[in-house]
């Protein structure tokens, strides 16, 4: 199923390529650390590998379990973040339970460990107010790095630092939780 199949089967409401980027305001590259290293120009060119989708408020953009090559950057609204946890396996009665790992506002990017590894979606994104989105798949990131390999090597490597940072702000928290018990 083509990209622009399963987002149109997910509910979202596809607009087109996210071309002239650059023009959505400098507010984009100064709340994104995705894009914080982006000229204008580069920034347009990776629009231009962009697909643009908008969702309602209480609309799920990605739903955890699901499986999924592309990521998603908010480029307006509010996302809220969840996992669901397991019932304990004593309880036969008991439910899932969701657990909130965050909100995240313009600029944060989604999705893109499932984007890089191709396994199953960790979370569910859920907009809370409307949304605009630009969703880049795998297949658009092998693109980026052939035909503009100084703007596909810029996203990899910052894509790479906010997983980096996630995993390393993640520890620190398991830390913190480790040494309360």
């Amino acid at each position: 199923m083509s990209l622009e199949e399963q987002l149109r089967q997910a509910g979202l409401e596809l607009l087109g390529s996210c071309q002239k980027m650059s023009g959505r305001g400098p507010g984009l590259l100064q709340h994104s650390a995705l894009l914080e290293d982006f000229t204008l120009a580069e920034l347009d060119i990776l629009g231009e590998s962009m697909l643009l989708i908008r969702a309602k408020p209480g609309q799920v953009l990605i739903a955890e379990g699901d499986t999924g090559d592309w990521m998603l950057l908010l480029l307006s609204g509010t996302v809220d973040v969840t996992k669901a946890t397991p019932p304990a396996a004593d309880d036969p009665d008991a439910q899932a339970q969701l657990s909130r790992l965050g909100v995240v506002t313009e600029g944060a990017a989604l999705g893109e460990m499932s984007m890089f590894d191709r396994e199953l979606r960790y979370a569910t994104c859920t907009a809370i107010d409307a949304v605009e989105a630009a969703v880049l798949s795998r297949s658009a990131v092998g693109r980026l790095i052939r035909q503009h390999p100084g703007v596909g090597a810029k996203l990899v490597v910052k894509i790479t630092q906010l997983l980096a940072q996630r995993l390393r702000n993640t520890s620190n928290r398991l830390v913190r939780l480790l040494q309360k018990t």
